[in-house]
């Protein structure tokens, strides 16, 4: 047993708990250094010497999905599934969906059945505007988990509601817009020809592009 990747591994495991108080009290960024220290702690360390310090033996573990083995799971995946996870928890109440997408990811790559994570990513998704593919996310929750269908399908129908609104304001916009470029574009008289009747030229306002709002 390696004492100096033990002494790691307890640092890392009081980082997430300071973190994880912190986030209780609504402390959201002391939360994220705390995880961030975590981590800092846990990445790197050797796999083997983990091992030996769970008291497990360094074998690959059957892949579920068939294939190759896979590597062993140590105490510090499980450590850092739920930090990544929690981070994820905190970026998406500071608003960071990108962030919260990231970290959920992380989080799935230790663990793909870590539900609550899967659902922050897909409530990400949809918040960074990302709808359908956000909606795709949160219904493998459903899945995987069908205890948590009433409140993913809540989370769908916030989101879709959403969508909805802002191409409802998208066309009204578009509406005001065209009308707008319509009466520019009316026909006018700028001359005659030699039998003396009017020629009439049609402006012809053009819409090139039309880009989004910021």
């Amino acid at each position: 047993m390696d004492p100096a990747t033990e002494q790691k591994l307890n640092t890392a495991k009081q980082y997430k708990q300071t973190g994880d108080q912190a986030f209780k009290e609504g402390k959201v960024k002391e939360a994220l250094m705390s995880y961030h220290s975590s981590l800092m702690y846990l990445n790197g360390l050797d796999k083997n010497a983990l091992a030996a310090v769970s008291g497990k033996e360094s074998k690959p573990e059957p892949n579920p999905n068939g294939g190759a083995p896979t590597s062993p799971k140590t105490e510090a995946d499980e450590i850092l599934e739920k930090v990544y996870a929690n981070m994820a928890a905190c970026h998406i109440k500071t608003g960071n969906w990108k962030r919260a997408v990231e970290t959920a990811t992380k989080a799935l790559a230790k663990n793909p059945e870590n539900t609550k994570a899967l659902f922050r990513k897909g409530k990400a998704e949809c918040e960074e505007g990302f709808v359908e593919r956000g909606i795709k996310t949160l219904q493998e929750v459903k899945q995987k988990n069908p205890q948590e269908s009433a409140s993913v399908d809540a989370e769908i129908a916030r989101h879709r509601a959403i969508d909805a609104q802002k191409e409802k304001e998208h066309n009204k916009k578009m509406k005001g817009f065209l009308n707008k470029a319509g009466k520019k574009g009316e026909s006018i008289s700028i001359g005659k020809e030699k039998n003396g009747t009017a020629t009439n030229f049609d402006s012809g306002a053009k819409i090139e592009e039309v880009t989004d709002d910021a």
